[in-house]
């Protein structure tokens, strides 16, 4: 026969005034919950009270009921009626709608519902907001509605608009939540999925390895490209911007690459016809332009504009109003911000002032051209009058007689006594007294043989002397356009790169030559025939600088297989220990584009191991070449880490710098990846069944 199965019984529920209500001190919760009281009695004012209190009736010596009853759990929610009846927002009498237990333990009941109650999971949320805003609800009253920011909204709803064929994989944990975030970086479902196919085969499934998976091929918004044209642009011409709302993604990935480099191309187009308005006689346009392109080619020497009456008193105004400032915090007071600012105002309209446009002699136009790009910042870069050797009018040629096989060459020759005054003009006809007949070719080769020993020998004495004189014969090769203004045999030449290094041309050291060399063609005078009384005037730490600076030009420690100059690179070594050169300093850095991408696997891990230890290594020997670089990437960035070719003699990096016994794994740092501001995935409701969206 069978045994009857005992019906449960559930507690009665009733309304209780709420004067009737007492907290219990059986209640287990003692730590603050992350939900204030007020955020939780106005949820409580718009929404009313979605659960009702766990209550037992308070009964005195004897055991008989009082009319009170205490809470032993919905101490929260009470603590929040409380505050709207202090506020007289509610009535001391409303009716509160309670559940009246009766045996077993008052803590018991209280601990029960604490831990009995299931948290609501991430997707869950992500899913709810999703639904309130197909509902019609906008960010900022979602975020009103459960006290939270509107960037915290966004990235829920965004997690949400994941294709549904992830969020299945991530409710069977088959995701992480960091994971699940980078691949909202693309919104395109296909590819998302597409993604998660390789990241099922792929060694390393960490979330930047999804960022880059479904980013490449796209240009940052860092790039000089999108800086050119603009991002808001390319969105208003229908281009999508990839971004990442979870963590730092400078800008985020313009996706249309076609489109930026036709909006580039169209733009250089127009800014290349405002250019061309100035009658150049050629424009060259390109986004960039190799290193030295500019070699071989003179360059005008313009002429500034002389500031207006008016110009130059708004000048000096701003310059005294400058002087002021700057001496009025020389001494360490605080600067204030808005005094910080006039300042950067004040600087940058001064900048102005000594950047004066220059002009061009018109006819030197005529046979002159520019050239059109970008800089590294994305601003449009203007190099103009430079000056083809084919464009350059016919050099006048030297004097010379008629008749180049005469055995002399006439010559005027005056003597007065011991000392020989020559006037010698090629081309001359013979004076008709035989006293003043011409002095011979070869007698005067004779004479000037003497004179130039004498000069060798006199200028070895005077060093100064024979400084200026180099200077001068190095400056005619570097910025005239003719060097034959001087007598010494020097000569000066540069290397133009053959083989182009990515990015050489927008590279620091690039950007650093080219403004002191403008520098300098600015301090020098236009004509060769006033540069020696020029440099004679100028002090000696000029004068050293200028040498510095054309003899620097002549540097050549290329590498090139044709070419083999052992001697010619240990004295690049030599000058490299002597300068204490760093080109971690000087800006270069490894990436996948400028070396990484290029080596074995083996050299990659090399690098690695060097920069960060052999363990960092170990943890990518796994990988592919492909994503072995990138992350190699990432290992080495800030660590200062210089390929041997680019390293001075005595240089330590990485892990030579310490002993391996003090090498430590590095610790997991904090994940960037968090939601903002560490929330619980569903915050701000009251405390418990429907109307909770996480565990309090």
């Amino acid at each position: 026969m069978a045994t009857a199965v005992q019906k449960i019984t559930l507690s009665p529920s009733r309304d209780i005034p709420f004067n009737k209500l007492v907290l219990s001190q059986s209640n287990v919760r003692r730590i603050k919950a992350s939900v204030s009281i007020e955020e939780l009695a106005e949820d409580i004012a718009r929404r009313g009270l979605l659960q009702g209190l766990s209550v037992r009736a308070v009964v005195d010596a004897d055991g008989a009921p009082t009319g009170m009853f205490e809470i032993p759990a919905g101490g929260r929610r009470y603590r929040a009626l409380e505050l709207l009846v202090k506020q007289k927002r509610l009535a001391k009498t409303a009716a509160v709608p309670c559940v009246i237990r009766e045996g077993g333990i008052a803590e018991e009941d209280s601990l029960a519902e604490n831990v009995q109650r299931a948290p609501l999971l991430p997707i869950d949320q992500f899913r709810a907001f999703l639904a309130l805003r197909e509902k019609g609800q906008s960010e900022e009253e979602i975020a009103a509605a459960f006290f939270v920011s509107v960037n915290v909204v966004k990235q829920r709803l965004k997690l949400a608009s994941v294709s549904p064929a992830l969020l299945d994989v991530y409710a069977e944990d088959g995701l992480t939540l960091d994971q699940l975030m980078a691949f909202t970086v693309s919104g395109d479902h296909e590819r998302q999925e597409q993604v998660l196919e390789r990241l099922k085969a792929a060694y390393d499934k960490q979330p930047h390895v999804i960022r880059r998976m479904l980013t490449e091929g796209a240009v940052r918004a860092s790039d000089k490209r999108a800086q050119f044209v603009g991002v808001d642009a390319y969105v208003a011409a229908g281009g999508t911007v990839l971004r990442d709302l979870f963590q730092g993604d400078d800008g985020g990935w313009l996706q249309d690459v076609a489109l930026i480099e036709r909006m580039v191309a169209d733009k250089l187009k127009m800014e290349a016809k405002t250019i061309a308005a100035e009658d150049w006689k050629w424009i060259e346009v390109a986004p960039d332009f190799a290193y030295g392109h500019v070699f071989g080619l003179r360059q005008l020497r313009g002429e500034a504009v002389a500031l207006t009456a008016e110009e130059e008193a708004t000048r000096d105004t701003f310059q005294a109003e400058f002087d002021r400032l700057s001496e009025e915090y020389a001494d360490g007071n605080e600067l204030r911000s808005e005094v910080d600012e006039r300042l950067s105002e004040l600087e940058a309209a001064l900048e102005g002032f000594e950047n004066r446009p220059v002009v061009f002699d018109p006819a030197e136009i005529a046979r002159a051209g520019a050239f059109v790009s970008i800089d590294a910042d994305g601003q449009l870069r203007v190099e103009r009058g430079y000056v083809r050797p084919e464009h350059e009018p016919p050099a006048e040629p030297e004097s010379h007689p008629a008749d180049s096989g005469e055995a002399e060459r006439v010559m005027d020759a005056t003597y007065e006594g011991a000392e020989a005054i020559v006037a010698a003009e090629l081309g001359a006809e013979p004076e008709e007294d035989e006293d003043l007949s011409p002095i011979s070719d070869r007698l005067m080769t004779e004479l000037t043989s003497h004179r130039t020993l004498g000069l060798r020998h006199a200028l070895g004495e005077r060093p100064d002397v024979a400084f200026v004189a180099a200077l001068h014969a190095l400056t005619l090769k570097t910025f005239y356009r003719y060097g034959s203004d001087s007598c010494l045999e020097l000569d000066l030449k540069s290397v133009s790169f053959g083989t182009q290094a990515a990015g050489l041309n927008d590279s620091a050291s690039a950007e650093a030559i080219r403004a002191r060399h403008e520098r300098w063609a600015k301090a020098l005078p236009k004509e060769s025939a006033g540069l020696w009384d020029a440099l004679q005037e100028w002090d000696g730490d000029s004068q050293a600088g200028l040498f510095a600076h054309v003899v620097s030009l002549s540097v050549n420690a290329v590498y090139e297989p044709w070419n083999r100059r052992p001697r010619a690179f240990a004295h690049a070594d030599r000058i490299a220990q002597a300068i204490d050169l760093d080109m971690a300093a000087a800006g270069w850095k490894p990436t996948v584009d400028n070396f990484l991408g290029r080596l074995t696997k083996a050299r990659i891990l090399q690098a690695v191991a060097q920069a960060k230890g052999q363990r960092a290594a170990d943890r990518i020997a796994h990988m592919k070449k492909g994503d072995m670089a990138a992350e190699a990437e990432t290992l080495l960035a800030g660590t200062d880490w210089l390929p041997e070719p680019l390293r001075t003699p005595g240089q330590t990096v990485g892990e030579e710098q310490a002993s391996e016994s003090a090498i430590e794994e590095t610790p997991e740092k904090p994940s960037e990846n968090k939601l903002e501001d560490e929330e619980e995935p569903a915050t701000h409701n009251n405390e418990a069944g429907e109307q909770i969206m996480a565990a309090e």
